[in-house]
């Protein structure tokens, strides 16, 4: 079953009344690869698509601030055409959006230098780089304390909230999109079949194991897309799951993908 209080829409996109949902697969900063889906959607685009981001737009790459920006100005395009509307455009948590969210909490770490070098290992490195932040310092930093940290990752938050609609765009960020009942499900990475929608979290960013292998239609949808691969597996399709991974940001090609309201694969694109 969908979810449907109204508080549900700070967590939850809701995509209907679309006639085809374009769904684009984890960026990790590759800006120029998103410039070209960008193109190659918009050429293909009709009256009554909609649009989802899966997630993990920062990290990885070599053009995060850039990546941001191309996100920023496609949407203006796209809601620019007669009977678009913002709903009509969601864009998912993925892992990197979370860690960078927890970098700007890091002073509430139990233990900050080790969560800062976990992060920078799993890919954060360029997102911190791009928003100004200098590791050393921020390894001093954490070991300084609270203070300290606070001092640094306040001069991050600043440095975000100084790009143009960057800060809007993180915190706009849902934790899943779905075209309604008996429809299709979005997430990042993953999800834990055994919980409701409304009791997912980090599975949905840090899940993934076994995720072809539904068995059945998770909670009432009938298929469920994801945008993250950690073995960048390429586009595959089960009865009831679709990944959409081919590992950009790791040397691989962006992907994106085209659905019906019911989940059906109506064409794909990698760049």
């Amino acid at each position: 079953m969908t979810p449907t209080r109204s508080s549900d829409a700070n967590v939850f996109a809701r995509l209907t009344g679309r006639d085809r949902i374009w769904a684009i697969s984890s960026i990790h900063g590759e800006s120029r690869r998103l410039a070209s889906v960008h193109a190659a959607i918009a050429a293909r685009l009709q009256p009554g698509d909609g649009l989802v981001y899966l997630g993990n737009f920062l990290g990885r790459g070599s053009d995060v601030r850039g990546t941001f920006d191309e996100l920023l100005a496609f949407r203006l395009g796209f809601l620019a055409r007669p009977g678009t509307f913002a709903c009509d455009v969601a864009y998912l948590r993925g892992s990197q959006e979370e860690m960078w969210q927890k970098l700007l909490q890091l002073q509430f770490a139990p233990n900050p230098f080790q969560v800062l070098e976990w992060m920078i290992d799993h890919g954060l490195g360029p997102t911190l780089a791009a928003y100004g932040g200098d590791l050393r310092q921020g390894q001093l930093a954490a070991r300084d304390g609270a203070v300290s940290i606070t001092r640094w990752t306040n001069g991050l938050r600043a440095a975000l909230n100084s790009a143009p609609g960057h800060a809007n765009l993180m915190t706009a960020l849902r934790r899943a999109a779905f075209t309604g009942d008996d429809g299709v499900l979005f997430v990042n990475a993953g999800l834990d079949p055994s919980r409701p929608l409304t009791a997912q979290s980090d599975s949905l960013w840090w899940g993934g194991a076994n995720f072809l292998d539904l068995e059945q239609p998770y909670g009432g949808f009938r298929r469920v897309v994801r945008g993250y691969d950690r073995h960048h597996g390429g586009i595959q399709e089960t009865r009831y799951a679709v990944s959409l991974d081919r590992g950009a940001g790791f040397g691989g090609p962006l992907v994106a993908a085209c659905f019906d309201p019911s989940g059906s694969l109506l064409t794909t694109l990698e760049v």
